[in-house]
């Protein structure tokens, strides 16, 4: 079974913490050279310093804001022109959460845009290449909501459904290149995002964090959540070239909670 990356260039997004640098320490870990996306210059070179570096992997950072479309587009495209990247690794932290009927327009559209337009733009900026290479791997960081939907997180659930709608028809259209494209559908797992919102459910319920978060861990079957490594796993195989035969996958990493098959 081929996992070697060796040689592969992979874009992160929102790598700097979580399930993004998870994933980026992964990739190195199997020899890609890196190249970090977020906001933040300092923690972006803070993470740089954290990947593998013994095979002589080369890692970079681009400084982005995804709250800014043309911003990231012209950025991404910008840097395509003098860099070929295999794997595109879509990753964005979600929308607040509260019940669908208290969302405003703006807010689906605010959503939209941080997630489905931007996923867009960089799966097209780094497309020519990847066909010219005859390997490509788009692997967006999606939630479990693609499959049941989750209380109070009613934009995020009518997002997240439209990406993994997006990502499974470009698949399709895509894979006769041999490049894959996969959702990877995190569970609860132990990230700022998380901690977020336990807090929000605490304020709202007046339970104390303690209180809620052991009704979460009641609807694991693992009875823990899970770890950015372990959603940094999956990723990472899709990304080598053993995952070749897997495309336009949406696939639940979440301890068994999502109630669906």
């Amino acid at each position: 079974m081929e996992l070697s990356l060796k040689g592969k260039n992979a874009l992160i997004c929102g790598s700097t913490q979580g399930i993004g640098f998870a994933i980026a320490k992964e990739l190195s870990i199997l020899g890609a050279n890196c190249t970090l996306m977020a906001r933040n210059e300092w923690a972006l070179q803070q993470a740089i310093t954290a990947l593998q570096h013994s095979d002589g992997q080369h890692h970079q950072y681009i400084v982005a804001d995804f709250s800014n479309n043309e911003s990231v587009q012209s950025t991404i495209q910008s840097f395509c022109k003098e860099n070929i990247i295999h794997i595109l690794i879509n990753n964005t932290g979600g929308p607040p959460a509260g019940p669908i009927v208290q969302a405003k327009g703006e807010d689906f559209l605010s959503a939209y845009h941080l997630h489905l337009i931007n996923n867009h733009n960089l799966a097209m900026a780094v497309l020519p290449a990847m066909k010219e290479q005859g390997y490509g791997r788009i692997i967006n960081i999606v939630s479990t909501s693609v499959k049941v939907p989750l209380q109070n997180l009613g934009v995020s659930n009518t997002t997240r459904a439209a990406v993994a709608g997006w990502a499974k028809t470009l698949a399709n259209e895509v894979a006769k290149f041999g490049i894959t494209v996969n959702n990877v559908l995190p569970g609860a797992t132990a990230t700022v995002r998380l901690s977020s919102i336990i807090e929000n459910k605490s304020k709202k319920t007046q339970q104390d964090l303690q209180a809620v978060e052991a009704e979460m861990l009641h609807e694991i079957p693992m009875g823990r959540f899970g770890q950015p490594e372990e959603i940094a796993a999956m990723a990472a195989f899709l990304s080598t070239p053993a995952a070749a035969y897997i495309t336009g996958q949406s696939i639940c990493v979440d301890g068994g909670r999502t109630g669906s098959i």
